[in-house]
C-alpha cells in the first residue's frame, strides 16, 4: 500500500514544452525560472520529487511546490508573483516625462543630466530619478568612444608601436608625442550616437579641432618624464621645431623612437 502524499501528475503541450526548454537553457538571467522549468521537464519524464531534487540540488518540498503551481496555472504558474509592498507612486506620464527629457534633451550650461538637475526640472525627488534611470539602464554621465581605422597597414603599425612600449630596443629612448590645444573648440568627425535604454552615449574617438593655442608634449615611456612646449599655431612647422628641440636634448648614443598619438 502506497503511503505519503499523492504526487501531482503534470502534462505539457508542445507549446508549453518548447517554452520550458527555452527557459531552462538560460545561462545567467533568471536562474530561478530556469530551475523551475527543469523541475517540470523532469516531472513530465516521470521522475519523482526525491530524484528530481537530487538531480537539481534542491529539496523535494521545492519540487512539489512547483509541480502544484504548474498543474494549476501552467507555465504562468512558474513566474514570480507580485510581492507585497507599497504601490507605485509615479504615474506613467511622469515616467514618460523623465525618459523623454533624459534621451531627447540636454540641460542648460551642462554636458549631461544629473539626478539633481532632472529632479528639479521634473518636480520629483532625486531618489526617484535614480530609480527610473536604473530601471531603464540609463547612464547620462557615461560615454564611450570608438574609432574606425581605414589604414590598410593598421595591424602592422599597431604591432610596431606596442612592441616599442613592451620591449624597447637597447639604448633607446621611446617618446609618445601628442599635441593638445589649451583652448579649443571642436566637433566630432561623425554624428553622436545618443543614449538609449541599456546603451550609453557613444561618440567617435577623433574630432575636427578649431583650436588657437597648442601644447606639444612628449612622454618618456620609461621614466614618465614629460617634455612640453607651447606654440601659437598648429602647423607642421611648429611641430618640427618641437621635434628638433627633443632631439637636441637626447644623448647622441641613444636611438630615438617617436610614437605620434593621432
Amino acid at each position: 500500500m502506497r503511503r505519503g502524499r499523492p504526487v501531482v501528475v503534470v502534462t505539457v503541450t508542445t507549446k508549453q514544452r518548447s517554452e520550458l526548454e527555452a527557459w531552462s537553457r538560460r545561462p545567467k538571467t533568471q536562474q530561478a525560472l530556469a530551475l523551475r522549468s527543469r523541475i517540470i521537464l523532469l516531472a513530465v519524464d516521470g521522475w519523482n520529487n526525491k530524484v528530481i531534487a537530487e538531480k537539481l540540488s534542491t529539496t523535494p518540498h521545492t519540487v512539489g511546490k512547483w509541480r502544484k503551481r504548474f498543474a494549476s496555472a501552467g507555465n504562468d504558474g512558474l513566474l514570480d508573483e507580485p510581492r507585497p509592498g507599497t504601490s507605485r507612486k509615479l504615474s506613467d506620464k511622469q515616467l514618460e516625462q523623465v525618459l523623454a527629457r533624459t534621451l531627447e534633451s540636454q540641460p542648460e550650461a551642462a554636458t549631461h543630466w544629473s539626478t539633481r538637475d532632472m529632479a528639479k526640472v521634473c518636480g520629483l525627488s532625486q531618489s526617484s530619478i535614480s530609480r527610473i534611470w536604473r530601471a531603464f539602464s540609463l547612464a547620462p554621465h557615461r560615454s564611450e568612444t570608438f574609432k574606425l581605422s581605414k589604414d590598410p597597414l593598421f595591424i602592422e603599425k599597431v604591432r610596431d608601436i606596442v612592441g616599442l612600449y613592451l620591449a624597447p630596443p637597447d639604448r633607446a629612448l621611446v617618446l609618445c608625442v601628442d599635441e593638445k590645444s589649451q583652448i579649443q573648440a571642436w566637433d566630432r568627425t561623425a554624428p553622436l550616437l545618443p543614449m538609449r535604454p541599456g546603451q550609453i552615449e557613444r561618440r567617435t574617438h577623433d574630432y575636427a579641432r578649431h583650436g588657437t593655442t597648442t601644447l606639444f608634449a612628449a612622454l618618456d615611456t620609461k621614466t614618465g618624464e614629460l617634455i612640453g612646449q607651447t606654440q601659437p599655431r598648429h602647423r607642421s612647422v611648429e611641430f618640427r621645431k618641437f621635434l628638433d628641440t627633443i632631439e637636441r636634448n637626447v644623448p647622441a648614443e641613444l636611438d630615438v623612437h617617436l610614437i605620434l598619438d593621432n
